[in-house]
């Protein structure tokens, strides 16, 4: 008998109202509370942790410290009374930190036919505690969307795991680059791949792959299309912009939330 699809162990511990922690083989690990998704890890992404240590928040050793100390108790709410963040900066870290992590840990089973080995343990939770909830119905459909949103800017995955490599001259005169993108090929030295230059320069890892393919399409990078020597001027030189620290003050609603991650994506 075939092993049950990834999806469908989600749906049935969002049905049965699970709370725990599921395994997903060495890629990561879904934390669930009553059949909501409350965090997911991703071997693969930036986490909390690494967002806020990028953003100089908070150190690795003081991200230890905190975990020690919370123990089995909620590590978040620990992490807003010593002033560390805020509230609203604790649920939005979750909330990219989650979707995030979610798109590239369910990415292969849910869209490249892999069969998955979970492992459920009931009762389990995340340090950090539950400071955001999805849906599974909603969380595979941020999947799907973000897939969708990958293929429209440039229709294959021969990026994704591949060195980003700037072209040493660009088509044309002028290129209009986001902040994001300029930073990437600032960082971007031939031997890191996309999620490698995200956990470098900590940004999600989505975010990150999305503005390499956008460059892409641009004709900035070089492809299957296009080969580092045939191409044809140095990039025009401009001081890059410091990355931006997401902050959201006691931000609550879901649906505004969505609109600032949407907006963050496009920088």
């Amino acid at each position: 008998m075939a092993a049950p699809t990834l999806d469908t162990v989600l749906t049935g511990l969002a049905h049965g109202e699970a709370t725990g922690s599921l395994r997903v083989g060495k890629d990561g690990t879904v934390y669930l509370t009553r059949g909501r998704v409350s965090y997911v890890e991703c071997a693969a992404t930036p986490g909390v942790e690494d967002l806020l240590g990028a953003s100089d928040r908070i150190t690795a050793s003081g991200v230890r410290h905190a975990r020690q100390e919370a123990g089995r108790s909620d590590g978040g709410a620990l992490l807003v009374s010593k002033g560390v963040l805020s509230r609203g900066e604790l649920e939005f870290c979750v909330l990219s930190a989650t979707l995030d992590a979610a798109f590239f840990l369910l990415r292969p089973f849910l869209f490249q036919g892999r069969t998955a080995r979970t492992r459920f343990r009931e009762g389990d939770g995340h340090w950090l505690g539950v400071h955001w909830y999805f849906d599974v119905p909603g969380l595979l459909g941020e999947c799907a969307r973000r897939r969708a949103r990958l293929e429209r800017a440039w229709p294959s995955d021969e990026l994704d795991t591949r060195a980003v490599t700037p072209l040493r001259r660009i088509p044309g005169t002028h290129a209009l680059l986001t902040p994001l993108q300029w930073e990437l090929l600032l960082a971007a030295d031939s031997t890191a791949t996309p999620v490698e230059l995200a956990r470098r320069l900590g940004h999600p890892a989505y975010s990150t792959l999305l503005a390499v393919r956008e460059l892409a399409a641009a004709g900035l990078l070089a492809t299957d299309r296009a080969a580092p020597d045939e191409q044809p001027d140095e990039l025009p030189r401009r001081t890059p912009r410091p990355p931006a620290v997401p902050v959201a003050d006691a931000v609550t609603d879901v649906n505004l939330l969505l609109r600032v991650r949407d907006a963050l994506e496009a920088l």
